[in-house]
């Protein structure tokens, strides 16, 4: 399975620098050594849409469609503070942040439960608390032990310990949306300033993207767009607060924390799926 999503993030890199060039499915599976056919199936399965659809997704025209028509829906989701009304995925999340004391101390006197487990957009490490997850990151079989680091410098003053079958639950609840039985709370360590970002991002509806201006004008801050920016890339919970569904004001699709190819995977699933 790790090996498949690692095909898999090299074929959406090969896709991604070679979108002008539209190439055929049997050159990107020569690519990583494998039929056309199970190149397809292994790509539906991870990706969630075929490599012609992942294709028209990626190109520049469909970015800046996308940003143009997701500024009605971003009105309204602001204005009336939601996300999405009809959207399972944002509606269950609640978000508890530290009170000031609480960060000032750093976690002293919480109880971080951590575990690693795969999911559909590769492995994760997730850390939760008796108040909501805290943390959320996609990993690399080269930053599985620096991931582990940064939370523990996060929360440096708190008990961390691995409780893989605490965490199993969080990871099953986040990526079988369908079953979910209750809210997801997450319980967020940042500045007020980030706060407002993470919060603004999960008024962003799946299917939808904006861009770091638009965050920044709306959360009244038009001259911010690069601290803006700054503080969607220390999101400490992905895929949950939608960080990857933030664009270039070009319509490009940006850097990611977890890796371009990870975000572009992610985002072709919501946008094409709800299509």
């Amino acid at each position: 399975m790790v090996d498949d999503y690692q095909r898999i993030a090299k074929a959406i890199r090969y896709l991604r620098l070679n979108t002008l060039e539209q190439p055929r499915l049997e050159l990107v599976a020569a690519q990583l050594g494998l039929s056309p056919h199970h190149f397809q199936r292994i790509f539906r399965r991870w990706v969630g849409v075929s490599p012609k659809r992942f294709l028209q997704f990626l190109t520049a025209a469909h970015a800046k469609q996308l940003l143009r028509q997701s500024q009605p829906v971003l009105e309204t989701s602001f204005a009336v503070g939601l996300s999405s009304p009809g959207r399972l995925h944002d509606l269950l999340i609640n978000v508890d942040a530290v009170t000031p004391g609480e960060y000032k101390n750093r976690g002293e006197g919480l109880l971080i439960e951590y575990g690693q487990h795969p999911t559909p957009f590769g492995p994760c490490l997730i850390a939760t608390t008796a108040r909501g997850i805290c943390r959320l990151e996609f990993l690399e079989a080269s930053n599985a032990d620096a991931s582990l680091d940064s939370l523990q410098k996060y929360w440096p003053m708190a008990t961390i310990q691995e409780n893989r079958q605490a965490t199993a639950l969080a990871v099953e609840q986040i990526f079988k949306r369908e079953e979910r039985k209750g809210p997801l709370p997450l319980f967020l360590n940042g500045t007020n300033f980030q706060l407002k970002v993470w919060q603004a991002l999960l008024q962003i509806p799946q299917g939808s993207v904006a861009s770091y201006g638009y965050l920044a004008n709306k959360l009244q801050c038009p001259k911010a767009s690069r601290a803006v920016g700054t503080a969607v890339g220390q999101n400490p919970v992905g895929f949950l607060i939608p960080c990857h569904r933030v664009l270039r004001e070009d319509g490009g699709f940006g850097g990611y924390r977890w890796g371009v190819e990870r975000k572009l995977s992610i985002l072709s699933r919501e946008l094409l799926q709800h299509d």
